[in-house]
């Protein structure tokens, strides 16, 4: 029997992201949307015949399984929680949420009603997988390099995305929370005792460095987060992190590079995630050991593809009594991490502001 759908929101992500790949997998079933925009949900149900709502509580457990939540950061909690606490198992893109207290809500809300799962695309590319079977030939992991940087990748300015009330934060959060998540898979899930960060704003208020591959006009409101975050970090197991997440730089592609340190090897990883045209034509991973470096072959896949393998493992999940608390046990760190990222960087603004001594 099939798993019964909703997608809540049917903007870019909804819309372009999630919906094509639950409509044509044979585990699911997708019978209804909601929408707060009535054009947007007159355009979906004359294009699929499924009906469409203005607000979610026209969805019962009675009706639906499993809702794909694709709404604005800030109201990811809100719409998540009503719905666990209706009994529908929900599916949410990252930002899970966007504080520590905003985990302990949906955690309530997942004890006594249905089951979240969460979207973290780049642990499913097959370049990363890769990437992890090597990680035991590098004896102790000691330092892990992470880095999403975009040519030029701002989403719409003015629009939910460039708006801190809204969004959380930039780049960090939209980015950064992906290579957050790929650390997590790669060396296991730990807190941080240690977060230094920095983060700048050159680019997030140019038109010339909007995403490509995203045709939104520009909104009239300025933008008022981060486009670049740079930190350096220490996690409780000794593992040191660098981390970049830029949505727009001076580069002429861009690139997600990550670089595992053992100490037994090196082992490298140079890709682009996402859908961004602006990319190198293929992935490239190494692994270096006593001053050789060797390329490892890689498949060839489709942009996109680690999407649809997350469709792939999700009725799978539901049906796992094991899963649920899991995403939120995920969440909760990388959350953590982000806060005091901020926390950091704040305290880096503050002190720049301070006049120097006369």
């Amino acid at each position: 029997m099939s798993v019964r759908v909703a997608v809540v929101g049917l903007g870019w992500a909804g819309r372009e992201l999630w919906l094509p790949r639950f409509r044509e997998h044979a585990d699911f079933e997708v019978v209804a949307a909601v929408d707060a925009d009535p054009a947007s949900r007159q355009a979906f149900t004359e294009e699929t015949g499924i009906p469409a709502y203005p607000a979610i509580d026209a969805l019962t457990a009675f009706d639906i399984d499993l809702a794909v939540v694709a709404v604005p950061n800030h109201l990811h909690v809100e719409v998540a929680g009503a719905l666990l606490a209706a009994g529908i198992s929900v599916f949410i893109e990252k930002p899970v949420c966007l504080t520590s207290a905003e985990v302990d809500v949906l955690a309530a809300a997942e004890r006594t009603g249905g089951m979240l799962l969460a979207g973290s695309a780049a642990r499913y590319r097959g370049d990363v997988q890769a990437l992890h079977r090597l990680l035991p030939d590098l004896g102790e992991i000691r330092h892990v390099s992470l880095g999403w940087v975009r040519a030029r990748g701002v989403p719409r300015a003015g629009g939910w995305f460039t708006q801190r009330d809204k969004a959380g934060g930039g780049a960090l959060f939209d980015l950064g929370w992906h290579l957050l998540d790929t650390l997590a898979f790669l060396a296991g899930p730990a807190a941080f005792t240690q977060v230094i960060g920095v983060t700048s704003d050159d680019f997030v208020n140019a038109g010339a460095w909007r995403a490509a591959w995203r045709q939104d006009e520009p909104g009239a409101a300025a933008a008022d987060v981060e486009d670049t975050a740079r930190g350096f970090l220490v996690r409780e197991d000794g593992i040191s992190v660098s981390l970049r997440a830029s949505w727009a730089s001076h580069q002429d592609k861009d690139v997600s590079l990550i670089q595992v340190e053992g100490s037994g090897g090196i082992v490298e990883l140079r890709c682009t995630f996402g859908f961004s045209p602006n990319r190198d034509p293929e992935p490239v991973l190494t692994l270096a050991r006593e001053g050789t470096t060797t390329r490892v072959a890689l498949p060839t896949e489709p942009i996109g593809v680690e999407y649809g393998r997350q469709v792939d493992r999700l009725a799978a999940m539901l049906a796992d009594p094991a899963t649920r608390g899991q995403a939120l046990a995920e969440a909760r760190p990388i959350v953590s991490v982000i806060e005091n990222f901020y926390a950091s960087a704040g305290s880096a603004r503050a002190r720049r502001a301070v006049p120097a001594y006369q």
